[in-house]
Parts: structure tokens; C-alpha cells; sequence
């Protein structure tokens, strides 16, 4: 009698090339800073190179949670770096205005949530496609930006407001607790309810989805809103940390790292399976590579070429062409359809 050890899990398997980049770029980093594994708590918070990654990292972290969905839905927001623009703009010009903590949020988050609810009317029920719906408001949010603050950067002095984007919570960056915080809500959201298959479904097939029950326009738009909410969080974060807002550099260029980030963490560009903890994996990767760009010496313009480079690579590995020429894994056997005279049928089929 032989025991059999279980193996691991398919799961597992299909994820470790995210784990296993991260944990290759971390490494990569320790080699040129020996240091980068140092942690230290200094006035009640955790310090170091490690943790500067996960606190850098959390905006982008965000992004790729609401981007995640979006992509799931075959969709793209372009529109979220200016949606953290507009979202920092209302919380830095209340905040100097006078009004307190819980009206700022308040503000700032459902201004996110109209900006989702905008993108999500013109692809759901308009039906513009989704990389046209929110480049519009890609170019015009920075404007409405600027109209709020009146072209200038606006700062403040509000210790509450500045505790969101550098204060701490049982030593952990804030930044970090409200990605996790914002990371599990959406995955009970997506898990524990059938909103996560619907998405798939949507993205796997719009019109098939539709017949089997599922209202299309209605997933489309709770997606984007939540995208919305998930961009506004990040921008109250970043006019948090830096105590102001400005509007022409908050967010910029952050929606191609969100969506390199879900890329990288597997959810394909033509919709359907998703993964929420591989994207904010992927967020990770990226900010590891941009802090081992830096400690290289390189300029900080060569991340964007390695940033086009990885996500080309990625692309090729999800192009349908060029899966047919990679090896099938062992018992992955391709099944045929059976094909049946044209006068017979089967009891209970619809004839077209």
C-alpha cells in the first residue's frame, strides 16, 4: 500500500508566477541594497525600504482593485489618475475652507462615485466603448480639477485629514491598512455574493450573459462606480500625504501602472477571470521595480521603458495566437465537438 502526498493545488500553481516575480524583484533589490530587508519602529510606526514599498505601492494598489473589475467586464478606466485628481482637489479645498473631517470624505469619495457613474451611463447604457467613455473624462478631469482649485495648488494644516496619508494604525502605514481595508470589502463584494460571477459572465460573453439573466447595464455601472471609489480613496490618500493638492501631477500617468498592475497579475485584457489579490501582487511588483530602478542609479524616466517592456511581454503571453504554439499541460486533452445529422436532434433543443 503506497500513500499519495497531495500535491499542490491548481491554484497555486496557476498563481506562483506573480509570487514568484515579487519575490525575484525583492530579492533583486537586496542585492543592490543589503539594507532593503531592514525594518525599524520609530514613534510608534514601522520604517524601512520594505515598507516604503508597500506605502508607495498602495495607491496604484487601489487603482488596480476598481481596474481589476473594470477589465474583468472586457472594459478599461483611463480616466482614474484624473479622478484622484478631482477627488484630492474637493477633500485640499474644503479641508482649507473649514469644513470638518467627515464632510471632506464624504465629499471626496462620492465625487469619485460620480465619476464612476458618469464612465459606467456612457458604456452601459450608451454603449460608447469603454477606452473613448473614459478618456473623456481623462482629458476633462484635470480641468474640472483645476476650476476647483482655481489653477493653483491648494494646501492645508488639518492633522486628521493628514493622518490618512501618513499616520499609522497599530504601527502600519495608513495607506497600507486602507488598501488591505478596501482589498477584503471587494472581496467579500465580488466572493461571498454572485456579483463576482456576473462580472466574470459580462466579460466572458455580453450578449450570452443577458440571455441567461444577468442585467448587463446594471454590473457594467456598479463596476465603474466602484472603480470610481476606489480612484477617489487613492486621491484622498495622496493629498493627504503631501498635505495639499495638485492637480496637474496627482494621479498622472497612475492609470497605465493600474493596468500594467492587473495585467501583471493575470486578469486578462478580454475579460472574465479575475484575480483582486494577484493585481494589488502586481501593484507591488511594479513599486519594487521602481524602487530598484532608483537605487540602480538609473533616471526615474527608464522606468517607463521597462514598465512598456513587461507589459508587452505580458501581452504576448495572453495573446490568443501565440498560446496555440506554447505546451498544453499533461491531461489537458482538446476536446471535439460531435457533430450530428442535420435532421436530428436532440429532445428539448431550440431550433435557431
Amino acid at each position: 500500500m503506497t500513500l499519495s502526498l497531495p500535491g499542490p493545488t491548481p491554484g497555486l500553481l496557476r498563481n506562483l508566477p506573480q509570487y514568484g516575480a515579487l519575490v525575484a524583484v525583492l530579492l533583486a533589490n537586496w542585492l543592490l541594497f543589503p539594507d532593503f530587508f531592514s525594518i525599524r519602529l520609530q514613534d510608534g510606526r514601522l520604517f524601512g525600504s520594505l515598507i516604503d514599498v508597500l506605502n508607495r505601492g498602495a495607491p496604484v494598489g487601489l487603482l488596480a482593485i476598481g481596474m481589476t473589475m473594470v477589465i474583468a467586464t472586457r472594459g478599461v478606466d483611463l480616466s482614474v489618475g484624473a479622478v484622484m485628481a478631482i477627488s484630492g482637489a474637493v477633500a485640499a479645498t474644503m479641508t482649507q475652507a473649514g469644513w470638518g473631517l467627515p464632510a471632506v470624505l464624504a465629499a471626496s469619495l462620492g465625487a469619485g462615485l460620480l465619476c464612476g457613474l458618469w464612465n459606467g451611463l456612457l458604456v452601459a447604457l450608451l454603449r460608447i466603448q469603454p477606452i473613448i467613455a473614459t478618456l473623456i473624462l481623462m482629458v476633462a478631469g484635470r480641468g474640472i480639477a483645476q476650476l476647483i482649485t482655481e489653477g493653483q495648488i491648494v494646501t492645508f494644516v488639518s492633522p486628521g485629514l493628514a493622518s490618512i496619508g501618513s499616520g499609522s494604525f497599530l504601527t502600519v502605514p495608513m495607506p497600507v491598512v486602507i488598501t488591505i481595508a478596501m482589498l477584503v470589502v471587494t472581496a467579500l463584494l465580488v466572493r461571498a455574493t454572485a456579483l463576482g460571477l456576473m462580472i466574470e459572465a459580462v466579460g466572458i460573453n455580453r450578449l450570452s450573459s443577458a440571455g441567461a439573466g444577468v442585467n448587463t447595464p446594471v454590473v457594467l455601472i456598479a463596476v465603474y462606480v466602484w472603480c470610481g471609489l476606489c480612484a477617489a480613496v487613492a486621491g484622498v490618500i495622496v493629498t493627504a500625504d503631501i498635505r495639499g493638492a495638485d492637480v496637474n501631477n496627482a494621479g498622472l500617468w497612475l492609470e497605465l501602472d493600474a493596468i500594467l498592475a492587473v495585467v501583471v497579475g493575470g486578469t486578462s485584457l478580454l475579460g472574465g477571470r479575475f484575480g483582486l489579490l494577484l493585481s494589488v501582487v502586481g501593484a507591488a511588483i511594479i513599486q519594487a521595480m521602481n524602487t530598484g530602478i532608483l537605487l540602480s542609479g538609473f533616471k526615474p524616466e527608464f522606468n517607463l521603458i521597462v514598465k512598456a517592456a513587461v507589459l508587452l511581454v505580458v501581452l504576448l503571453l495572453q495573446s490568443p495566437a501565440l498560446t496555440l504554439f506554447l505546451p498544453r499541460p499533461k491531461g489537458a486533452l482538446a476536446v471535439k465537438p460531435t457533430l450530428q445529422p442535420p435532421g436530428k436532434r436532440e429532445s428539448g433543443s431550440v431550433k435557431p
